[in-house]
């Protein structure tokens, strides 16, 4: 054997290798997508969100090896359109081509679970999983076949979709789009007169951009592996990695100016939405453009992903909770297409032939009209048998508690009474008692002492400030130069008559009340004055701007010190224990 031989034998065992650890990645993907879910939508529905895109994989799963490979990948694939079932992962066990099924099984599981977050938050959990049997038993393999197997009808007419702009995403967010539609908004979303025209729409932030920025990079991550998965030699893996990272940086980076001039500021969910649109719309190209294309496809997905986020919500009233259409639907569309623009072999811009682009808007239209007529039959047979839609009783309680039973899927989060502990107490803190001095006091309650001289006839006053949280050191030292000493100190939220400053979410403004957090301090004074307590606290307090915060004054009928049993001013006072 000679070295050339080594050479390409020793690149197969690679590639074949590397190409089964993209599929993990791609599986890895689905983290990706159960956090950008959760964290764009509220905390009462995570635990909902979180099982349904593990479901989407499991079901996924089970359809893929009962019938859906073999719709998509056999051998015996009739007309270009459909492969004949043959089984034959249960009868040719030895023979089976595995790496093929567990690649096209990930992608599988992919499409299905784009849908998950555009129908968060108000589907029934039953009808989710029949929807997502479905897509991956039927809907995905026939499509797919038409794309990848080397007898469908669009791979033999030189169809581009190198991973899936069209086959997955594409897919996923007209299925998207269609069970929004028909599902209906989340309660509260639109105010609607009595004619049922939309008056007003109102933005609905989700829990946590933490999980959401999470989700965004461990999709990147795993997007390396789901667009370079396929490559066949280094060259060709380092360009589809090159062009994978240019598009959604420049995404979002046109998406953050774009937001930024329109707005007043970067808008953050959108950004994260713009990085994941321009994964999307390089995933068809990725290994046929170059860096320019690449720049081009990412700044279109960047001002594409804004425009259609927008359009649905405020025009066409849909409400997608994380912005899937725009992402996958409206950028795989944009992504099939412009690899008929783009391809530095075949595209219009570069060969200036139209038929490479006249093949990929035909592709467009044929898997979806296919998607469009299954999707459509298969939500309205689920609505109009089971039912599609969650209670609005459901709906408010939040679909953790209501259809699977949790509380909450932070459960340290939540309020809880303190634990008593009955019976034998633990000699645990001994050792603390011993190393320190403990002064111990009588068990009975002590008797009212009788007033001092000074506590006859002493005024009681509260006096509450809410103030800028910046401010509390300049407050607390002004409070300790006048010798008040007792206060409590709490974080709130709260607005005053400005209903907290203009806040803009996913391009819809929140002009209800935006609570903005705030210092709340509370004192009850006797023996230092009022009026200089008051004096100092707006001494401290005064920037001139809106926000400096308010000091309320109210009458105290009585105070009484527990240990001590002294009441009114005595009880205020310090001790010299």
């Amino acid at each position: 054997m000679n070295a050339d031989s080594i050479i390409a034998a020793a690149n197969d065992t690679i590639f074949s290798v590397w190409f089964l650890i993209g599929a993990a990645l791609v599986f890895f993907m689905q983290c990706g997508f159960a956090m950008v879910e959760t964290g764009f939508t509220r905390a009462k529905n995570a635990g909902n969100i979180i099982m349904k895109n593990l479901m989407d994989f499991c079901i996924g799963t089970v359809m893929f090896i009962i019938l859906g490979f073999s719709l998509m990948m056999s051998e015996n694939y009739l007309f270009g359109l459909i492969g004949v079932p043959d089984l034959t992962i249960f009868t040719s066990w030895s023979d089976f081509p595995w790496s093929s099924f567990v690649f096209n099984l990930v992608f599988c599981a992919t499409a299905a679970t784009i849908v998950s977050g555009a129908m968060a938050e108000r589907t029934k959990f039953v009808s989710y999983c029949i929807y997502s049997g479905v897509i991956s038993l039927v809907v995905y393999p026939i499509e797919a076949g038409w794309i990848w197997n080397p007898q469908g009808w669009l791979a033999q007419m030189g169809f581009i979709d190198f991973a899936g702009s069209c086959a997955i995403h594409m897919v996923g967010g007209i299925a998207a789009l269609i069970g929004a539609s028909i599902l209906g908004p989340r309660i509260g979303k639109y105010d609607r007169d009595e004619s049922g025209k939309v008056t007003k729409v109102r933005a609905i932030p989700g829990h946590s951009l933490t999980l959401g920025a999470l989700g965004c990079f461990i999709l990147w991550f795993g997007w390396y592996g789901f667009n370079g998965a396929a490559a066949t030699s280094v060259p060709q893996l380092a360009q589809i990695l090159v062009t994978t990272t240019i598009a959604p940086a420049v995404a979002t980076c046109v998406t953050m100016l774009f937001t930024w001039v329109r707005n007043g500021k970067p808008d953050v969910s959108m950004c994260l939405n713009a990085s994941l649109a321009g994964l999307v719309a390089i995933t068809a190209p990725c290994a046929v453009v170059d860096a320019l294309g690449s720049i081009i496809i990412g700044a279109v997905s960047g001002i594409l992903i804004v425009v259609v986020v927008e359009f649905l919500d405020l025009k066409l009233h849909v409400d997608d909770p994380v912005g899937a259409v725009g992402v996958h639907c409206a950028n795989g569309i944009w992504g099939t297409l412009a690899a008929g623009l783009f391809s530095t072999s075949t595209g219009l811009f570069y060969t200036g032939d139209f038929t490479q682009l006249g093949i990929q808007a035909l592709g467009v239209l044929a898997v979806g009209t296919w998607t469009t007529v299954t999707m459509i039959i298969t939500f309205q047979v689920i609505k109009h048998t089971i039912g599609l839609r969650a209670s609005a009783e459901e709906e408010t309680r939040g679909l953790d508690v209501t259809e699977h039973g949790l509380d909450s899927a932070y459960a340290d989060f939540l309020p809880m009474p303190p634990q008593v502990l009955m019976g034998e107490t633990s000699n645990a803190f001994t050792s603390v008692e011993e190393a320190i001095t403990v002064n111990h006091y009588p068990a009975a309650m002590p008797a009212t002492p009788a007033p001092s001289p000074e506590a006859i006839g002493a005024k009681l006053t509260k006096v509450v400030m809410i103030f800028k949280e910046s401010r509390f050191e300049a407050v607390k030292n002004a409070m300790n130069a006048l010798g008040v000493t007792g206060m409590t100190v709490t974080h709130v939220l709260g607005c005053g008559t400005q209903k907290g400053r203009t806040q803009f979410y996913r391009g819809v403004k929140i002009d209800e009340v935006a609570l903005l957090p705030k210092i709340k301090l509370e004192m009850v004074i006797s023996k230092v004055p009022v009026s200089d307590v008051v004096e100092a606290a707006k001494k401290a307090l005064y920037t001139g701007h809106i926000g400096d915060g308010k000091i309320f004054v109210y009458d105290v009928e009585n105070v009484i010190k527990v240990r001590t049993g002294e009441e009114g001013y005595d009880a205020l006072q310090g001790t010299d224990d």
